[in-house]
């Protein structure tokens, strides 16, 4: 069989991704009809052809797409792979730049202690990301990766390993009706409005960790938007709204006004790495790794006053 060349099997992974000839040019610094090129010569080695081009679309075949989903994880394992080594030859040295929302745990700052002790030449400096802009930072190469809630859905930006996951609560008033509750299913949500997240967070991302629609389907009223952790839970103790978080950030957020009722029903909330596809140094590759080795579960302490609820 003829030798393959990587920058074959790379352009031809970033067009399965782009499906557009230009923006894979822009991404790989070439012209677009060395992209053609590149592309010829990998279906001559394959023997057929993996791209179809039209004036209107390009798309790929069905062995292109079955080949870009059988190479495309073997690749990244490979770069993987060089990005190590070439990592413990010349050490992770440099300052990074790690993104984080709402406050500072014990899990994240035990994480970049141990990445610093592992890799002495390297400063781990972290930096809050706004509840309300998740992925702004990361996009604009303020931060080099950043922990955020999941999903991750945003064009250029990679989600990585899963940080931690964990159960789901509900901020109510103290006085609230549900707040002698020992827990709320998520069908209850349709009779207590809940405070939004702001933009300009992505849409499908703020419907996530505050629902408009229960999982029956039954419309959840809206309560005002906040841009922080701290600007919801002053909107629940008001009375304003109620507010889903997960149980671990609850209870770093613990006041006198606010009760933390487990909330039923719904996914599990997750923390997940995530870095600019374009901005992937040996140093982020190195934390992801680090995030990678570390990963755990978080599951919930023991129920707070017999109930389950968390209060000040």
């Amino acid at each position: 069989m003829p030798e393959l060349e990587a920058r074959e099997l790379e352009c031809f992974l970033v067009l399965g991704e782009e499906l557009h000839f230009g923006r894979t040019a822009e991404r790989l610094y070439l012209s677009q009809s060395r992209v053609s090129q590149l592309l010829r010569s990998l279906e001559s080695r394959i023997g057929a052809r993996l791209v179809e081009r039209t004036s209107r679309r390009v798309r790929l075949t069905p062995l292109g797409a079955s080949l870009r989903d059988e190479l495309a994880p073997a690749y990244t394992a490979l770069l993987d792979v060089v990005e190590a080594a070439r990592a413990r030859a010349r050490g992770v040295d440099g300052v990074l730049r790690i993104g984080f929302v709402g406050s500072l745990d014990e899990d994240l700052t035990g994480l970049v202690r141990a990445f610093e002790r592992d890799h002495p030449g390297c400063e781990v400096r972290t930096v809050e990301v706004p509840l309300a802009d998740p992925f702004g930072q990361v996009r604009d190469g303020d931060v080099d990766a950043a922990i955020v809630l999941a999903p991750v859905r945003e064009p250029g930006l990679v989600p990585g390993p899963a940080f931690s996951e964990a159960p789901l609560s509900l901020a109510v008033p103290a006085r609230h009706p549900l707040a002698d509750r020992p827990s709320v299913p998520a069908e209850e949500l349709a009779g207590h409005p809940l405070i939004r997240i702001a933009g300009p967070a992505p849409r499908y991302w703020r419907d996530v960790q505050s629902p408009t629609a229960t999982p029956g389907g039954r419309a959840i009223p809206s309560g005002p938007a906040a841009g922080t952790i701290q600007e919801a839970l002053a909107m629940v103790a008001a009375g304003r709204g109620a507010m889903p978080l997960c149980l671990p950030t609850a209870r770093r957020h613990v006041r006198g006004d606010v009760v933390f009722v487990p909330l039923t029903g719904l996914p599990d909330s997750a923390l997940t790495l995530v870095w600019h596809r374009d901005r992937a140094t040996a140093r982020v590759r190195a934390f992801a790794r680090a995030v990678a080795g570390a990963v755990q579960h978080e599951a919930p302490d023991a129920p707070v006053q017999g109930a389950g609820a968390v209060r000040g």
